[in-house]
């Protein structure tokens, strides 16, 4: 199984390198007012690291809440 992993990860390391080698154009990214010219491969790094820091943010207040709910409704002894 440590194989299949580490397949899957050389493969997606691989997808990864080839996506930042062809895109290698600068462009334009606008937001409220904020304006950023960089790669494209770098924008899209950037947004897939805040996808990560948010969605695991996110994750952990659920889980946390969901397990103080869980204490709640337990019985008293």
């Amino acid at each position: 199984m440590r194989w299949i992993h580490l397949c899957v990860v050389v493969l997606f390391a691989v997808a990864v390198i080839l996506f930042v080698a062809q895109n290698v154009t600068v462009v334009t990214m606008s937001f409220l007012g904020f304006s950023a010219r960089a790669p494209l491969a770098v924008l899209v790094a950037l947004v897939y690291v805040l996808g990560m820091v948010t969605g695991g943010s996110l994750w952990s207040l659920l889980r946390r809440s969901f397990q103080g709910s869980q204490l709640a409704k337990a019985p008293k002894r």
